[in-house]
């Protein structure tokens, strides 16, 4: 008897047919002993018999089975006899029982099965050597697999040959002639993705797949994320990638370049030519599930717009240059070396990318350390979650996530925090439903309604609907609930947790204007709500939080990341599987870029600058002198240039005349830099002030790791050559050669090296281990030499959690006779940060402009209608949008997304910012809102912008034109 060991979700990328079965730990599994074909198997109990047979590598044919769906049994073509049971069951519904007795091949099984596979062939084009997916076809599998050789029924009847294909989707077709209706995709839209947008309609020979109610799938709810193609069967759905070039011929296993959840994908490839985009089966983040980002939109890749060779100029006024990397990187450190001769050491400084690798963001910040010779270094990281840094340090003393997604698989009672899973991390959002769909209760605070709160099947979520700006005030009251009503775990409390700071948080929470009756007149959520929450997440055996930017990007973001804290630690909610507090990272290597070291008072690892041994070590390896003094962060950078003692600045991957706040203080500073280095693969609005553009490499160019929002290293490989020549941590390197700072890297495998020589939690991480294990989950070290999947769950790296005040500031920026309306911004499902990546793709089918949400009520008071154009303005600045009434904000809230440089978003953002680490607060601006009519002078004035943005970049675009 052989004994096989089911492995679960990490199969490899072998199809098993039906799931592994649930297994409830800590409970052993129960193991079942049966013959297949004559051969002893023990398998889990629960398992199905086409797993079972499938692990012992017999394949029994399946149409309608695959292991990420739950067993369906409608094929019929899996059939087995089974002894002492009557017909021929299904093998993928029928569970193993001991002692069974299978049979999976004989004559009887052989003609039944080619039957089948006859009534299905009956009704199915046969144009194979035609066909989009000929050589990727299962059911041409099937067929040869059951050996069926010629077909009886002819097409003279009945059929759905001539239905009508739909190919109103930008990425893929629908052809329901070849459809056969295995339900497939149906399965995958509910199960996998959770947006139950596929239906069958119909019964018996008249049933069909439909998109809704028939409508064509881009009128439908279909979100695009691909799951339904990915699992067809046939060339029903096929990727139009796929129909245009052909199938592809090898693949490459890398990460997706978007968003903080960190999917693994295969590239499948041609020669060096990207064909599609299939999410990887063992991605650790991703399980095989994708968004439309990441599985369609990666056309900006090769687009018309890429740079792909450098260029300088004077001054900003005169048109660019192509010149050689020779000509431009001597041309930058000449730069960089005249502005620091003329006015100090500290008058230069760098930016790194949260878009770019580790290994790349690592060695912006030594650039910066070792051949600028100051800690000027700053990240966008920055502008997002750098509060999240600073709260979870202070008071568990990681600043870092301490789950995996897949624990909230096993949460009770989900709190989600200023976040809109499913449309900034839609993958996690989708597994994060699915718990939902079992029974798992769901707390939002959110200022508006989000698409969580209408999950399909599921119980109806508690929506705490705060005004902005008022999260801390809201997270106080939930506290104050659990302590006054004895609700707190007394005994992690005392075993994990600073006896001193938890008596004076104690005496800080109970106090009376933290009560949830005091907040309301605040946050705007009634006392009872509240109670309601904090009973629900209290008392819930696990609770898990997570959170996102309408966390950090406040006044009070270091704050309220405290209080998060604060209320996790007294619930006893950390240190295992379904609890935590789980940042949501918005890039894809925000943590990383965090984790390299890219803030100016911190070298790798969070280690203190200031740290006289920490230096030293890094001295040592680096063989320079370092700065003991924290450097400059981006704000303070900004002033420094306005006041003209910052002359130059060293920008890696990010776009700040776009995303940073007040647009005009930005441009301001950027005008007035002597030396402007933007390394990018646009033109971006960032690029109009350079005097030097040095092409960046997509994610697709180059080698390297990112790490996501889980601490997942992920490893990115190369699957085509650079465009311009160079991967971004080659230029990195050239320029500091350039400046007299010798690097001497052959391959970042060299670089993660060092980096694991210099930071303790990357101490045990290597390409080598990356390569056996897939994806590793930092801290790695002796103690965990395989990562670290749950922390915390003995102590803190700090030793006892400490509590902290928490006291709530309102926000300077709040709403006046002025500006009456306080404005929120976010993101949207289709579009991606600043757009640079998805407004060259398709995506811009679905968002082609930001536009204003604004509630009914503030509409009607104003006369506005949906699609009205709106002038908005704030302290800041002003800037025109249309409008769309919506019931998704409250009355005196409006919304918009930041995706469209022509909108300018940031314009009328404000520069105020979390008190500890200067991360602008986004969410909340106080604004007017009006109706405008052509011609007026706000629209003249947006015509203007939409101008001078052309003019500006027409010379550049020309001269990108020129290069390719």
């Amino acid at each position: 008897m052989i004994e096989y060991f089911d492995p679960g979700p990490d199969n490899g990328e072998r199809d098993l047919g039906t799931p592994a079965p649930a297994q409830r730990a800590p409970d052993p599994a129960v193991t079942v002993t049966l013959a297949v074909d004559g051969v002893a198997i023990s398998v889990p109990a629960g398992t199905s018999v086409m797993r079972a047979a499938a692990l012992a590598d017999i394949n029994i044919p399946r149409l309608c089975a695959s292991d990420n769906l739950q067993a369906f049994g409608s094929c019929r073509l899996c059939t087995v006899q089974i002894d002492g049971h009557k017909g021929y069951p299904a093998a993928c519904t029928t569970p193993v029982a001991e002692g069974m007795r299978v049979t999976t091949q004989n004559p009887k099984l052989a003609r039944l099965r080619r039957q089948v596979m006859e009534l299905y062939i009956s009704d199915h084009p046969l144009d194979c050597l035609t066909c989009p997916s000929n050589g990727d076809c299962e059911l041409q599998d099937m067929a040869g697999a059951v050996g069926l050789r010629e077909v009886r029924y002819g097409f003279a009847g009945a059929n759905h040959l001539d239905a009508k294909a739909d190919a109103s989707h930008p990425y893929f077709t629908f052809d329901p002639g070849k459809c056969i209706v295995c339900s497939r995709c149906v399965r995958a839209c509910a199960e996998v993705q959770g947006t139950f947008a596929l239906t069958i309609q119909g019964r018996g020979f008249d049933a069909k797949v439909a998109a809704g109610q028939g409508d064509a799938f881009i009128d439908s709810d279909c979100v695009s994320c691909g799951a339904c193609v990915q699992t067809c069967p046939t060339a029903t759905l096929m990727e139009k990638s796929v129909i245009e070039q052909g199938q592809p011929e090898h693949s490459v296993i890398t990460t997706c370049a978007y968003c903080g959840v960190g999917c693994s994908f295969k590239a499948e490839m041609k020669g060096d030519q990207l064909i599609r985009m299939v999410p990887y089966k063992n991605g650790g983040a991703n399980r095989g599930h994708a968004c439309v980002k990441g599985r369609f939109a990666f056309g900006y890749a090769t687009h018309r717009d890429r740079i792909t060779a450098p260029m300088i100029r004077e001054t900003i006024e005169q048109p660019w240059r192509s010149v050689s990397w020779e000509t431009a990187l001597a041309f930058a450190a000449e730069r960089i070396k005249a502005v620091q001769h003329r006015y100090g050491r500290d008058s230069v400084g760098g930016i790194t990318s949260s878009r770019c690798t580790n290994e790349e963001t690592y060695l912006v910040q030594k650039l910066i350390r070792a051949a600028f010779g100051n800690n000027n270094t700053d990240t966008c990281a920055r502008v997002c979650h750098s509060p999240t840094g600073y709260g979870l340090k202070t008071t568990i003393g990681e600043s870092a996530g301490t789950q995996t997604f897949e624990s909230v698989m096993q949460a009770d009672v989900i709190v989600v925090i200023g976040a809109n899973p499913t449309d900034a991390h839609p993958v996690f959002a989708s597994q994060l439903r699915r718990r939902l769909r079992q029974g798992a209760g769901l707390i939002v605070a959110d200022p508006r309604h989000i698409d969580l709160l209408d999950t399909p099947h599921a119980g109806g979520g508690l929506h705490l609907p705060l005004r902005p700006g008022t999260n801390v005030a809201l997270i106080n009251a939930l506290a104050h609930v659990v302590v006054a009503e004895g609700l707190e775990d007394k005994d992690f409390i005392e075993r994990r947790c600073d006896a001193d700071a938890y008596r004076s948080w104690r005496r800080f929470i109970l106090a009376p204007d933290n009560a949830p009756e005091a907040t309301a007149a605040v946050t705007g959520v009634a006392a009872a709500q509240v109670r309601a929450a904090a009973r629900r997440y209290a008392a819930a055996p696990n609770g898990a939080i997570y959170y996102g930017l309408g966390v950090t990007e406040h006044s009070q973001g270091s704050t309220m990341v405290m209080g998060i804290a604060n209320l996790a630690m007294a619930t006893g909610n950390i240190g295992r599987a379904g609890v935590g507090i789980n940042p949501l990272r918005g890039q894809n290597n925000v943590q990383g870029s965090c984790d390299m070291g890219s803030f100016p008072h911190e070298l790798p690892g969070y280690q203190h600058i200031a740290d006289t041994a920490v230096r030293r070590r890094f001295e040592r390896a680096w063989g320079v002198s370092l700065d003991p003094e924290p450097g400059l962060r981006i704000p303070n950078m900004f002033d420094a240039a306005i006041e003209g003692t910052f002359k130059a600045l060293y920008v890696q991957g990010e776009d700040i005349a776009q995303s940073d706040p007040n647009t005009q203080h930005v441009e301001a500073a950027l005008t007035a830099l002597e030396c402007l280095i933007v390394q990018d693969i646009f033109l971006n609005e960032t690029a109009k002030f350079a005097h030097v553009l040095l092409p960046g490499a997509s994610f697709l160019e180059k080698n390297g790791t990112f790490t996501n929002a889980e601490r997942r290293i992920n490893r990115v490989r190369k699957v085509m050559p650079p465009l311009a020549g160079k991967e971004d941590w080659e230029v990195t390197q050239a320029l500091s050669n350039a400046l007299g700072y010798p690097m001497d890297y052959r391959h970042p495998a060299e670089i993660m090296d060092e980096i694991a020589s210099l930071t303790p939690s990357f101490a045990g991480v290597s390409y080598a281990k990356l390569e056996r294990l897939g994806s590793i989950q930092w801290p790695c070290n002796d103690d965990h030499p395989e990562g670290m999947p749950i922390m915390h769950a003995e102590d803190f790296p700090i030793g006892k959690g400490r509590f902290a005040i928490t006291g709530y500031v309102a926000s300077e920026e709040r709403a006046s006779r002025r500006f009456p309306l306080l404005l929120t911004t976010g993101r949207i499902l289709s579009q991606y940060n600043v757009g640079a990546q998805t407004r060259r793709t398709a995506n811009q089918l679905w968002h082609a402009e930001d536009v204003l949400d604004i509630h009914p009520q503030d509409a009607q008071e104003r006369g506005i209608s949906d699609g009205d154009w709106l002038g908005i303005s704030s302290r800041a600045g002003a800037t025109v949008m249309r409008a769309r009434i919506s019931t998704r904000t409250q009355p005196g809230v409006v919304y918009t997304t930041f995706h469209h440089p022509h909108s300018g978003a940031n314009v009328i953002t404000t520069d105020n910012s979390d008190w500890a680490t200067n991360c602008p607060e986004y969410k909340v601006t106080a604004v007017q809102v009006e109706k405008v009519s052509r011609p007026s002078h706000w629209q003249r004035r947006f015509e203007a912008f939409k101008t001078r943005q052309e003019s500006l970049f027409q010379r550049a675009r020309q001269t990108v034109g020129e290069q390719t």
